[in-house]
């Protein structure tokens, strides 16, 4: 069982570059940035910044500690750092994840572990109801 939250419509697909795969195999290490694009996988370990628009893909041996900028993240490895995704975040047993999430999306597969603070843009909401109330985002309306 998976626990889903977000807005995506049901059927859509991300779409991704299926030419350019990257593999960082188990037992590589890499320290430093890695920038990106299309699909990478990693099975080794990775300390310092990985960056793409594309999907980044964590597998079960892999520990990744630092900052991650990725289209889609599938983790099924070990994360601890700050992580920003700008279409989904999906954590699959045996994966863990600890740190601050941003993604506008999050599944979280049963006998997976997410520990920190997750940003999916609920400070719009409030944005998008002062609008729809013709009201500045930065006053209250407040009712008797």
């Amino acid at each position: 069982m998976a626990i889903t939250w977000g807005t995506r419509e049901r059927g859509q697909h991300v779409e991704q570059n299926s030419e350019n795969l990257t593999l960082l195999g188990k037992g590589a290490e890499f320290r430093g940035v890695v920038t990106f694009d299309g699909t990478l996988r990693v099975d080794g370990r990775v300390e310092g910044e990985i960056h793409t628009t594309g999907m980044l893909i964590v597998g079960e041996h892999a520990v990744i500690e630092g900052i991650i900028s990725a289209g889609v993240l599938m983790n099924s490895g070990k994360i601890n750092g700050t992580i920003t995704a700008l279409e989904k975040i999906h954590i699959l047993k045996p994966g863990v994840l600890i740190g601050d999430i941003r993604t506008p999306v999050i599944a979280i597969e049963e006998g997976s572990h997410f520990q920190g603070m997750c940003d999916m843009g609920a400070h719009h909401w409030g944005n998008e109801r002062a609008l729809a109330l013709d009201i500045s985002p930065g006053l209250v309306a407040a009712t008797p």
